[in-house]
């Protein structure tokens, strides 16, 4: 099998499926985004109308105000004049009930008694227009507190219109957070919808086939094995002894059992610094170390170290993984 082939595929309508909801949460996410950035301009424009209304109303009681005051000169002025005209009246009344009794005795002519009386009664009808301008001018003056009062209240009403839609603007914050776990949602159904085709990472061999076509895997299932066929290793145990005289790069011959009369070049890539112990003498440890088992156990015999030889050029179909080989390694 070569690098890019396809190993196997499984079925991908949950996966996809999963990534289309994801995609359209995301969508929903965003359209809820546009809806409460509009509602908030909208709340926003009303709190700048609520503001345009305090001001105007502010300006209304002010305006009332200043007509409160002209009210308040008006009656006053209005007292003045019923004052001036009761005044007036009273004189004039005064001097008529005192020429009266002189025309019986002829002191005064029937013109100057006409004339009293006319004055007298000028001046009553002044005083009822002064009274009644006066009282024109009381109720003017009610009447524009009463729309002071008016004002006022709608004032404190626009107050409460401006403060009830300051208090009703929220913020995005909360769903724009959200975005980074909807794209998050969206890019882990687009890597399980593309894990559904697994290809070779290199080229290899595939072996240890557990599945057929059809059968339902398993999470954490192991189908088969793919043998790196691109590196191939020889690995040699040597005595502990002999450690010394090798070193990473020397040159080395390898000869497998399947072809032994074939010499392969090889290189030697590492040495091993640790094997298993022996449990006779120590005890059995964690595996985490290569088991080199050694071939008498009632001698005393130095242990062996695994020794990775790597080939040169090896052949594509004739290595396996665990063929025995034989390793000779040739110093500089």
């Amino acid at each position: 099998m070569k690098k890019g082939d396809l190993l196997f595929e499984i079925d991908e309508r949950p996966y996809r499926y999963t990534l289309e909801k994801a995609i359209s949460d995301q969508a929903t996410l965003e359209g809820q985004i546009s809806d409460e950035r509009r509602r908030i301009a909208a709340q926003v424009s009303a709190i700048s109308v609520a503001a345009a209304n305090i001001h105007s109303t502010e300006a209304d009681v002010n305006r009332w105000a200043a007509a409160i005051e002209q009210a308040n000169a008006d009656v006053a002025s209005a007292e003045q004049a019923v004052s001036r005209a009761r005044a007036e009246w009273t004189y004039a009344s005064n001097n008529l009930h005192r020429v009266e009794p002189l025309l019986v005795k002829q002191f005064v002519t029937f013109d100057q008694v006409d004339r009293a009386r006319t004055s007298e009664v000028t001046q009553a009808e002044s005083l009822k227009q002064a009274q009644s301008q006066l009282q024109q001018a009381q109720a003017a003056l009610k009447s524009t507190i009463a729309q002071q009062e008016r004002s006022r209240a709608v004032l404190t009403q626009s107050k409460a219109q401006h403060e009830q839609a300051q208090n009703a603007v929220t913020t995005l914050e909360p769903l724009v957070n959200q975005r980074g776990a909807k794209s998050s949602a969206i890019e882990t159904a687009r890597y399980n919808l593309d894990n559904c085709r697994v290809y070779a990472p290199f080229d290899a061999r595939v072996t240890n086939l557990t599945i057929s076509d059809g059968a339902y895997a398993h999470t954490g299932q192991q189908m088969f094995t793919l043998i790196d066929a691109r590196t191939w290793w020889a690995v040699a145990n040597f005595r502990e002894g002999q450690l010394q005289r090798i070193t990473p790069g020397m040159p080395a011959d390898v000869y497998v059992m399947s072809k032994p009369n074939v010499r392969f070049s090889g290189v030697v890539d590492c040495i091993g610094f640790g094997v298993t112990p022996d449990e006779d003498v120590i005890g059995k440890l964690q595996p985490g170390l290569p088991d080199v088992q050694r071939t008498l156990n009632w001698v005393h015999l130095a242990s062996r170290y695994p020794v990775r030889v790597r080939v040169e050029n090896p052949p594509s179909d004739l290595f396996r993984v665990s063929e025995s080989a034989v390793v000779v390694i040739r110093g500089h």
